[in-house]
């Protein structure tokens, strides 16, 4: 892959991950915390999007494509970067080798929640409600599963604005890269307080 090539690939990677993929993420934990409020409450809100017109073509065109060039991308960076931790034992090369380890998880853990929240459902003709997911998250195993899945994706969401505002030229001095880091801090922070706060409330 020639290098401007690979520049490219990498801008439209991180522009992906952030535009629509992150926004996604971000709606789908706001309407996943509707369950703090009851099951009625997340079933409204379940059931609203479910009949957003021309949803089959958003889902495809807005998450699964965008989605999936980011995984098996993202998948290819993980496995060619150049980790150097010894020689450059820094918080931004510790984040930049989690970026990796979050995102490689990631692929495993959207993959068998959308074959357990869309496949499977659609096989069987049931609805995704309240209580299928209380059913899902019932089995500590799966619960413990999903509580690492939410936390690794807010942080590889909040880490990647980092990347994504300096790969893009928009943070460049020291001082702005710092700011952003406190900034994207409280980004995990806030989303995976709304993300676990979900999960507990349909157990």
């Amino acid at each position: 892959m020639s290098k401007n090539r690979e520049f490219y690939w990498r801008r439209l990677h991180s522009l992906l991950g952030i535009i629509p993929v992150g926004l996604f993420l971000m709606v789908h934990l706001v309407v996943n915390h509707f369950a703090t409020r009851g099951a009625d409450a997340f079933n409204n809100a379940s059931n609203f999007m479910e009949s957003l017109p021309f949803l089959l073509i958003m889902e495809i065109f807005i998450i699964y494509l965008p989605l999936l060039f980011h995984a098996f991308y993202g998948i290819y960076i993980a496995f060619t970067a150049k980790n150097n931790p010894k020689n450059f034992g820094t918080l931004r090369n510790y984040l930049f080798i989690l970026q990796r380890f979050t995102g490689i998880f990631l692929v495993v853990f959207i993959a068998w929640h959308v074959f357990e929240t869309k496949i499977q459902t659609a096989i069987a003709g049931d609805e995704v409600n309240f209580d299928m997911m209380a059913n899902i998250l019932s089995n500590p195993w799966m619960f413990g599963f999903y509580i690492v899945g939410i936390v690794a994706a807010t942080f590889h969401l909040a880490n990647g604005i980092w990347s994504f505002l300096v790969s893009w030229g928009f943070t460049q001095s020291p001082k702005s890269q710092q700011i952003v880091t406190y900034v994207t801090l409280v980004i995990f922070l806030a989303l995976s307080v709304v993300g676990v706060q979900a999960l507990l409330a349909f157990r």
